[in-house]
């Protein structure tokens, strides 16, 4: 995102950058005297297990959850999803906002009891942005001075805009100003790590209770792979007394249907993975409850000509060919035949909801229609050189786990069979595995979503950067390249969202990816679990959270 020079509009920038909502039970909340006689622990589903959790790698909405329980950066969010202070409990920044110097608090703990210091972040930063990391998060560092260059392997990490003056005092220097730098440290891949544990076993730190050091609300007790993750209290953190919750157990079903009889049978207490058919019926009984989701689930299409044979490599290279697999998506029968949970159509790439530097809505067009055109779908397909897809090769969609995805991949595969002639065959795979893949390009067409990190367009128009960490098509064009480091670096509000706009065009153009629904989040959770805080940027915070006893 993007900082403006003029710093008396920070507030109201920062105001929009992170929003949510939070759910309160029906009830009436006890004192403190009612609630200590119930057992504050409460049971969510994260669905699939995380490739990592290690917050410099994690790139998943499910990793992402836990880290933000476990971990605190230098900002953090409130009850109300606005930027308050975390580790640092106050900041400085300079007159034309490139240089902030955060003062940290002295009774922030690591909680194996050792103190949280700047050098804390200045590794975890430095870590993430070293080349031989490969993080796919790397570029949301790219803000720091010289973090690009970093990382590219063209500057020295001497050269980074990251200066530890003391203990307490991180000094960092932007390339530009940007606005929502603040919201950016209360993001995942800002979070420190202790050097002396993940240096110590690189690998498997993360992965085992002894070694999981964090620095927020939750440590971590136990890691069953493929099961749960418990985390209890962390009794150092230095906020610990407005931390309610005494346990948090993640478990890992990844089936809807399953997930949805645990929560019924009270196995679980709260699951955002419920089948599509029982949503409706969910929301009514007032089990669950729809909340805004910054984000467009679309597919991956290959682009990168690698790890597909020569005549799939062909077919998807053509401009043609991607504009006609997305015409043939009837997108409106989707979310209504499918998902059913007041998703929308997807007729961008940014979603509807990201707001740009002056706080207006962004979205300005639409470029794909809500239903299926498939006279058009089958003449650019014929000019790409496969009438009635006479010759075109069999596609594969790859999936993760889950039943909703592999109805949409149904549905699509039947739509392009019917529309276009093409066969497809679709291929299911365990979350950590698709997520592999996608950052290996080992796909042909492959299921994907982005969730916001922040308010801001940005969060979507850098992905497709090249050779960006998270660019699974393996996009590249020079003069998207050149309005994203433009937009980036800019500091006229209307300038930058217009080449923002300039960059959409250019991607919906040349579609490497294929919009299908604009998300929104449907969360079952019990009555008696109140302020549990769930954002529109995918994560849900359980610092505030209470158990009621339970209406009789």
């Amino acid at each position: 995102m993007l900082k403006r020079n003029k710093m008396k509009v920070l507030s109201l920038i920062l105001a929009t950058l992170v929003v949510g909502t939070t759910f309160v039970g029906c009830g009436k909340k006890d004192d403190a005297s009612s609630t200590a006689k119930v057992d504050q622990v409460v049971k969510y589903n994260l669905g699939a297990q995380p490739k990592t959790i290690d917050p410099g790698l994690n790139n998943s909405v499910e990793g992402g959850i836990v880290d933000v329980n476990a971990f605190e950066g230098l900002e953090n969010v409130d009850a109300n999803n606005k930027v308050t202070p975390g580790v640092a409990e106050k900041y400085d920044v300079s007159s034309d906002g490139t240089k902030y110097t955060f003062h940290l608090r002295k009774d922030a703990k690591w909680s194996d009891g050792k103190g949280v210091t700047a050098n804390d972040f200045y590794y975890a930063w430095t870590r993430a942005l070293a080349p031989e990391t490969a993080s796919d998060y790397a570029y949301q560092l790219y803000y720091i001075k010289n973090g690009e260059a970093y990382n590219g392997g063209k500057a020295k990490v001497a050269d980074l805009g990251i200066k530890v003056v003391d203990d307490y005092t991180l000094e960092v220097t932007l390339e530009a100003p940007t606005a929502y730098f603040l919201a950016l440290t209360a993001f995942p891949t800002y979070f420190p790590v202790r050097k002396d544990i993940v240096e110590a076993n690189k690998e498997g730190w993360a992965t085992d209770a002894k070694t999981f050091v964090s620095n927020g609300a939750y440590k971590m007790s136990e890691y069953a792979q493929k099961d749960h993750m418990t985390f209890v209290k962390n009794d150092s953190y230095w906020d610990k007394a407005n931390v309610k919750l005494d346990k948090i157990q993640y478990t890992l079903l990844d089936n809807e249907t399953s997930a949805l009889n645990a929560f019924e049978s009270g196995e679980i207490d709260a699951t955002d993975l419920l089948p599509a058919e029982q949503k409706q019926s969910l929301i009514k009984d007032g089990k669950a409850k729809v909340y805004p989701y910054l984000g467009t689930y679309y597919y991956a299409v290959n682009v990168s000509n690698k790890n597909v044979s020569a005549d799939v490599a062909k077919a998807l290279s053509n401009t043609n060919v991607r504009k006609a697999l997305s015409m043939a998506i009837d997108r409106t029968a989707i979310v209504e035949n499918v998902t059913k949970g007041g998703e929308q159509p997807a007729t961008s790439y940014v979603p509807k909801g990201i707001v740009d530097s002056t706080g207006k809505e962004f979205k300005n067009k639409d470029y794909l229609k809500t239903t299926a055109d498939v006279e058009g779908a089958k003449k650019l397909l014929a000019d790409a050189g496969y009438p009635e897809g006479k010759g075109f090769p069999k596609l594969e969609i790859k999936y993760n786990t889950g039943q909703g995805h592999q109805n949409i991949a149904q549905a699509i595969q039947e739509m392009w069979k019917k529309n276009l002639g093409i066969d497809v065959t679709l291929v299911n795979e365990e979350r950590k595995v698709q997520l592999d893949d996608l950052t290996k390009h080992n796909f042909m067409v492959c299921r994907t979503a982005w969730i916001a990190d922040y308010n801001d367009p940005m969060t979507f128009i850098d992905m497709y950067y090249t050779n960006g960490g998270n660019n699974n098509p393996g996009y590249t064009n020079p003069e998207y390249d050149k309005l994203v480091d433009a937009a980036k670096k800019g500091t006229d509000a209307a300038k930058r969202t217009e080449d923002m706009h300039k960059a959409e065009d250019i991607l919906m153009n040349d579609m490497p990816i294929i919009p299908i629904y604009y998300y929104t989040n449907v969360l079952a959770l019990k009555n008696n679990i109140t302020d549990l805080q769930k954002s529109p940027l995918g994560f849900v915070y359980f610092r505030n959270t209470v158990v009621e006893a339970a209406s009789k």
